[in-house]
């Protein structure tokens, strides 16, 4: 099957200990088989049993991956917004941690000159 006839998924699953884990596949089904037998990563293999809280498809593996990179740095909130499907909140969270609290004039001379 070529990549133009494969659908890539990046999923988050939701570990026995309420951690979250970010992967990408093209067999949604199967990969969720693995992670419960112990087949999949270490972070997995000792958190079972795992639940899928969230999918989303892409259609290339570029796509999925890029995807799957930016997630996995989102904070545990910002996690749970896209699970709920909460842009607001979503996008509330990408805008705080985008702007930084301004520098005193002290500050910034000290840091710079």
């Amino acid at each position: 099957m070529s990549e133009a006839e494969q659908r890539f998924l990046v999923y988050i699953l939701r570990c026995v200990d309420g951690t979250y884990y970010v992967g990408s596949t093209t067999d949604l089904v199967s990969r969720l088989g693995a992670h419960n037998a112990g087949r999949g990563p270490r972070f997995t293999a000792c958190r079972r049993p795992v639940t899928l809280v969230y999918s989303e498809p892409f259609d290339t593996f570029d796509q999925a991956r890029r995807r799957e990179v930016q997630i996995k740095k989102w904070s545990r909130p910002k996690k749970e917004a896209l699970i709920r499907g909460d842009m607001g909140t979503l996008h509330a969270l990408s805008r705080r941690r985008r702007h930084c609290p301004p520098q005193s004039g002290r500050a910034f001379a000290k840091k710079h000159f």
